[in-house]
């Protein structure tokens, strides 16, 4: 027994040098988050709003800087990690979380599997609310229905609101014409403004204040069960929309990824010691005075989740049975 004892703190010694070097690692550095898409946009803002506080909670102090790569939904940002991107822990990734499902549906496009990743932790629950530009005077699901033509914008495939676009036009009978291309939620809102779109299905904690408290736009639905932030309470859930018990389960399974909300991923290849100094600061922002402060400022909640608890939501994606998946599969795509 003396002779373990001694064992084991000869092993503890050891292991000492290496934690310290851990904690070290980030004093001098700059962590760089990558956003999937152009400035000014819902997960533009968030990371921004991330970056202005999470740095003091990691050890060393780094600095922590916004960088924006549009491309693909946000799915180049994501593939960036595993290719040119530093593996050390410097480059952390936001994404849209409608590529989880988009990743379990069309895997031939959307070649990622994102169980393969660090999950460093989402900032909120994403509420999506589909809704009409209040000068149409289009106000409940009936009326965009017996609308010749709704002209909706997106990035592209992949995205969240592109997957309620579809569940718009498939399971609801609307007839959307989606118009692909923008970079990012910025330039899809002067759209709207133009009227050169009649409306979108976005996160609501993204939309300006200025259209939610002058009543600008109508919500017309919302993707989870849970009332966001200042949605009027009179806002249907899609799934309570639903025609059938089946097409309630199809929407359920397109809108999960709405659980995760605003992730924060690093390559896999991140050392774990250096993951777990990331996820403990992200968690530590979570509860920050300043952050919660400022995130109240900007509307945006805060309902986090840790990596782990991501990472779950993740695996129940892609859990779901072939044949749901198959249906699934034909809504989104378009």
């Amino acid at each position: 027994m003396r002779g373990l004892g001694k064992l084991l703190i000869a092993g503890l010694a050891c292991l000492a040098p290496f934690a310290a070097q851990a904690e070290d690692f980030y004093k001098g550095k700059t962590v760089t988050i990558l956003v999937g898409f152009s400035p000014g946009g819902g997960f533009d803002l968030n990371a921004r709003l991330l970056a202005r506080h999470m740095g003091k909670h990691i050890p060393g102090n780094p600095d922590m800087v916004v960088s924006n790569m549009n491309g693909a939904a946000s799915l180049t940002a994501v593939q960036y990690l595993d290719t040119r991107a530093p593996k050390d822990g410097t480059v952390i990734d936001t994404f849209n979380f409608g590529l989880i499902t988009d990743s379990k549906l069309f895997p031939e496009r959307v070649k990622v599997d994102l169980r393969n990743y660090g999950w460093i932790g989402s900032i909120s629950v994403d509420v999506t609310s589909c809704y009409t530009w209040g000068a149409l005077g289009l106000k409940t699901l009936e009326d965009v229905r017996k609308r010749p033509i709704v002209h909706m914008g997106d990035v592209g495939p992949g995205t969240s609101a592109y997957v309620n676009q579809n569940i718009l036009k498939k399971i609801f009978g609307v007839n959307v014409k989606q118009v692909i291309g923008y970079p990012g939620s910025a330039e899809q809102r002067i759209a709207i403004e133009r009227g050169e779109l009649d409306g979108d299905c976005g996160a609501w904690a993204s939309l300006p204040a200025e259209w939610v408290e002058g009543a600008k736009i109508n919500p017309l639905m919302r993707s989870r069960p849970t009332l966001a932030p200042g949605m009027p309470a009179d806002v249907p859930y899609m799934g309570d929309l639903a025609p059938d018990a089946h097409a309630r389960a199809l929407i359920e399974l397109l809108t999960a990824s709405g659980s995760v909300g605003r992730p924060y991923i690093v390559s896999s290849a991140v050392p774990a010691d250096r993951l777990d100094i990331l996820r403990k600061a992200f968690n530590a922002t979570m509860v920050d005075r300043d952050f919660n402060e400022e995130a109240a400022r900007l509307r945006f909640p805060v309902t986090p989740k840790t990596g782990p608890e991501a990472l779950r939501v993740v695996e129940e994606i892609y859990a779901a049975p072939p044949d749901l998946v198959k249906e699934a599969r034909e809504i989104a795509g378009g």
